[in-house]
């Protein structure tokens, strides 16, 4: 009576994590894009007023602020396709234990890195203290910089939440696919 109960929980927790995952990757989705459409709109404002002889004092500065924040969402969503820290050509070379080894030593590695990375960013954050940006004295340098540890903690969401398929991949190593059209845009057999 009790397997039937364990593979409810089971189910429930895979039903649970793929909502999870797809939820986080919708809102850096979200994020990344709005970010993207807001940086190409400053930049090109920035040059249409500087072409016009009436530079805006604060556009590369909001410009530069928008690139760190697109870098790190964009990151945090890589992660999460497992797009960005590893080198899974070698990893798939590896036999089986080992491979599953190797897969968790860097999972908590890079997990270490990223724990220390936020605990860094709130440190930043609070030595800033009252301290407002250089050519908008009215925003607190906080808000630019609260991108490090927000970005990181996405960063760790997004390195949990794909962490199974990964350990899944070290089972039994994706075949390697053809590449075509279908492929790259992700319409195609994977």
């Amino acid at each position: 009576m009790s397997v039937p109960l364990q593979q409810g929980q089971t189910e429930f927790a895979l039903v649970t994590l793929t909502k999870a995952r797809t939820g986080l990757r919708k809102l850096l989705e979200g994020l990344v894009l709005f970010l993207m459409v807001s940086l190409a709109l400053v930049v090109i404002v920035g040059v249409v007023f500087r072409k016009s002889g009436a530079s805006l004092v604060w556009y590369d500065e909001v410009a530069s602020i928008l690139l760190a924040w697109l870098t790190y969402y964009g990151a945090a969503l890589a992660a999460l396709h497992r797009a960005h820290i590893g080198v899974p050509t070698l990893v798939d070379k590896l036999s089986g234990n080992f491979r599953s080894f190797v897969v968790l030593v860097a999972e908590v590695l890079v997990l270490t890195f990223l724990v220390i990375l936020t605990w860094a960013g709130m440190q930043v954050l609070s030595v800033l203290g009252g301290t407002t940006l250089v050519s908008l004295p009215w925003v607190p340098a906080a808000i630019a910089q609260s991108v490090i540890p927000i970005g990181a903690m996405l960063f760790i969401g997004a390195q949990l939440l794909s962490l199974p398929d990964a350990m899944k991949h070290t089972i039994s190593p994706p075949q390697k696919a053809s590449l075509d059209a279908g492929s790259l845009t992700g319409e195609g057999p994977q």
